[in-house]
């Protein structure tokens, strides 16, 4: 398959998703809101990938939404010129162009697999969007993040200001959406939105392999399970995630995936486990 925005591969049960705009600073443009959730989807549904790492070419990660999409009629950018009596409509669809928006970046959060962000240079308004819904972020050093909407006179409405406040503390997202400032690398490992930073993007993407690879070895069950059990928590109280992951373990419990881990424990070699059944194209 081939698309505008991204280029695809799968080694060795990981997934490599990479932006290939560089000379647009990987600016989102129409396309990209509807390559990304078919990739990341098909990927999921398939098996096939047990972790992918999202990376992109050139000095920057993400420059945010292309101004492409502001002027386009079928999305963001619609005038105020509706017809007396039908502004509800012009308005009605604003609001359902934005949740199809922000499903793109939903699709990597209910991917059975971890999603990882290798970032370089700027990763700016919707960079940040698409980031925050990752499992992971890894960074270089001249990495920087900007929620930048506020710079242009609108609120952040694709994930931000919701999934940053689980990440970071609620004071620090406060001044980086109201002031719209450049948060640097060091800063954001030192709050915990990055996990790592790295000096330059040929180690960092070297890293970032390694790590999603080490995911990859392990029981695709069992990781799943981890991800729907740490998102659900998030999202609930303590005694709902409890029960929730008695409830997962009653159904998903692998003991052949289990005592495959414990053998190869013995035998001192790589374990071997099934993929994710593919899920249904005609569902």
């Amino acid at each position: 398959m081939t698309y505008e925005c991204f280029s695809v591969e799968v080694v060795d049960k990981v997934g490599l998703v990479r932006m290939i705009r560089p000379q647009r600073s990987n600016s989102m443009i129409p396309s990209f809101w509807r390559e990304l959730p078919e990739i990341i989807d098909g990927l999921s549904d398939s098996g096939d990938a047990r972790a992918v790492v999202i990376s992109a070419e050139g000095k920057n990660f993400c420059s945010g939404m292309d101004l492409e999409v502001f002027g386009s009629n079928d999305t963001v950018g619609q005038s105020d010129d509706a017809p007396k009596g039908h502004r509800s409509r012009r308005n009605e669809r604003f609001r359902s162009t934005a949740l199809k928006l922000q499903d793109t970046f939903t699709a990597m959060e209910r991917a059975r697999m971890p999603v990882l962000a290798a970032i370089q240079g700027a990763c700016v308004g919707g960079g940040i969007d698409m980031v925050s819904a990752m499992d992971m972020r890894y960074a270089t050093a001249d990495a920087w993040f900007s929620i930048h909407e506020i710079n242009i006179g609108m609120t952040a409405d694709v994930g931000t200001l919701q999934r940053m406040p689980k990440l970071v503390p609620e004071g620090i997202v406060r001044e980086l959406a109201y002031t719209g400032r450049r948060w640097s690398a060091e800063e954001a490992k030192a709050a915990g939105f990055v996990n790592d930073v790295f000096p330059d993007h040929e180690t960092l993407l070297d890293a970032t392999m390694a790590i999603a690879s080490e995911i990859a070895s392990k029981s695709p069950m069992a990781v799943w399970g981890t991800k729907q059990t740490m998102h659900y928590t998030r999202d609930h109280t303590v005694q709902d995630g409890l029960e929730f992951i008695a409830n997962w373990n009653a159904a998903m419990f692998d003991t052949d995936d289990m005592a495959e881990a414990f053998k190869a424990s013995i035998e001192k070699r790589p374990a071997d486990f099934p993929d994710l059944y593919p899920l249904s194209d005609g569902l």
